[in-house]
């Protein structure tokens, strides 16, 4: 690559850079499209007709753009993706779904530079609404500022699609000087767009992409590492561009099909069957290592309690289609349509410890118990702290690393309907299982050894994420209700249940129909 000649001063000067401003589309991140970051808006925050819309609207962004009119471009890409939007819904994909997104477009070499800096950090989004970029910049790239324009909304706290304070690049250099005023200037700025231009002249230093290799390490101290996305929401695997976007719209009608007839031949064929027939219906479950024998064969008078990582809905009911046999899932909440398609039996628990403790020693005595300590499922290669009730209830202990892989379509969300899990699980063209059962736990690792319930869980967590090779965190399920739906999690048990089966088929009804016109 060649250093621009701004990049090489940088690249000379030995002093620690105190203050910095960077765009963001383009220069934090690697691309300047912004485009699929409004599909996720208009997807997450409102549905498929204005998903489809915006897609349907991009040949006439594209063309604004090339015609030199990128802000028109902005402002009609926000008018289409969150006009009517509830302010609450926009925040929330804002702080949910975009992060996850972002962080995987991050310049290592501009965060090198961005990072190092020890003052002020100031995040300039040149192409974004404030609102979709600043929980991300704040809290995963470390910034103080950020400087961008705003959504409008309408005093029934709703977007009315405008745009406020979007006035360009001289707009944007006002307000950057005004955070640096009394003649103190930026000691480096990271940018290569027409609006970033009116900023950078203000900064002693200068970097624009491509970067060269020294110049943005530079720098007489480190920049930390990147604190990664660990919890996100939203259900597209992908970035929606305009072709992945065209094959998501094209693929749900038949998606939809296929998840109809997977789930119908799974309820309707032995348990046991499911991993032979599922590549015939596009599916794989991959196993690895030896399943312990049933309780019956091995002469014992409980079942196995057989401890799975916990990554979707379905984690014990693949456990029980390789096992063959009958696995009891004990679980903290359930949508009532879940529980109907489940072709094992589900247990409630109430988070009361001694009332779930009787329940699962009562479904030991019947027979084998799946239990996820993790309590919720998280996306990323990482294990929430465990639970360690499971450590006290038996000594027959079998860890099982379940991984999953999908391609269009994530089965799990916090905010979302809960009971489209396992449908969007078989929409995708191939989902695929990994269950990998570890040895059973020795006599000398469990209670019954004199190990406290918290050093086996902890035990049993470490050789899990190691199986895996995931990373083990102290994160629990309050901590991903907070930073996803900005609560603890917490069902509320109080109400007063409707009929079972009364309230299953119409809470799929509104489920279906709250995903397709939100």
């Amino acid at each position: 690559m060649v250093m621009n000649p701004a990049s090489a001063a940088a690249a000379a000067s030995p002093r620690a850079r105190r203050s910095v401003v960077a765009e963001l589309e383009g220069g934090l991140l690697r691309s300047s499209d912004t485009f699929p970051y409004f599909m996720l808006v208009a997807f997450e925050a409102s549905g498929l007709p204005r998903f489809a819309a915006l897609l349907v609207l991009w040949p006439l962004l594209r063309l604004l753009e090339l015609a030199g009119r990128p802000g028109l471009a902005l402002r009609l890409a926000a008018l289409v993706a969150t006009a009517g939007v509830p302010r609450a819904e926009v925040e929330a994909v804002s702080r949910a779904v975009l992060p996850k997104f972002m962080a995987d477009d991050v310049d290592p070499a501009a965060w090198t530079a961005f990072g190092s800096c020890e003052g002020r950090r100031v995040v300039v989004a040149t192409r974004l609404p404030r609102v979709m970029v600043e929980r991300f910049a704040r809290e995963h790239l470390g910034a103080h500022e950020v400087v961008g324009c705003d959504l409008e909304y309408s005093r029934l706290k709703r977007c009315t699609g405008l745009l406020r304070g979007g006035g360009g690049g001289e707009d944007v250099a006002g307000r950057v000087r005004a955070l640096f005023a009394g003649g103190d200037r930026p000691d480096l700025g990271i940018g290569r767009s027409e609006t970033a231009r009116s900023f950078l002249p203000i900064c002693k230093e200068q970097l624009k992409p491509p970067f060269a290799t020294g110049a943005a390490e530079s720098t007489t101290s480190a920049a930390p590492p990147f604190r990664p996305v660990i919890f996100h929401d939203g259900r597209l695997v992908c970035r929606p561009t305009p072709l992945m976007s065209l094959v998501i719209l094209l693929w749900l009608p038949l998606g939809a099909l296929v998840a109809f007839v997977r789930i119908a031949v799974g309820l309707m064929v032995p348990i046991w069957t499911i991993p032979h027939i599922a590549p015939i219906f596009g599916g794989a479950v991959i196993t690895h290592g030896r399943a312990p024998p049933a309780v019956s064969a091995a002469g014992d008078s409980s079942g196995v309690l057989f401890v799975c990582t916990h990554r979707t809905l379905m984690d014990p009911v693949v456990l029980a289609t390789v096992l063959g046999r009958r696995v009891a899932a004990v679980t903290y909440s359930i949508s009532r349509l879940s529980e109907i398609l489940s072709p094992i039996p589900t247990v409630r628990l109430t988070r009361d410890r001694a009332a779930d403790a009787a329940r699962m020693r009562a479904e030991l005595a019947r027979g084998d118990v799946a239990v996820c300590p993790e309590g919720t499922t998280c996306r990323e290669p990482f294990l929430l702290r465990f639970s360690a009730l499971f450590a006290e209830l038996s000594d027959r202990i079998v860890p099982v690393a379940m991984d999953y892989r999908v391609g269009l379509f994530h089965p799990t969300t916090a905010r979302g309907w809960k009971a489209m899990d396992p449908i969007f699980f078989f929409m995708n063209p191939r989902p695929v299982y990994e269950v990998t059962f570890l040895n059973q736990l020795p006599a000398e690792a469990t209670c019954a050894a004199g190990k406290s319930p918290v050093d086996v869980a902890n035990y049993v967590q470490r050789m899990l994420a190691a199986t895996l090779g995931f990373e083990c965190t102290s994160l629990t399920r309050k901590d991903k209700y907070r930073v996803l739906a900005g609560n603890d999690g917490t069902v509320n048990a109080a109400a007063k249940p409707a009929a079972p089966g009364k309230a299953a088929w119409q809470g799929w009804v509104k489920e279906v129909l709250g995903f397709l016109l939100h």
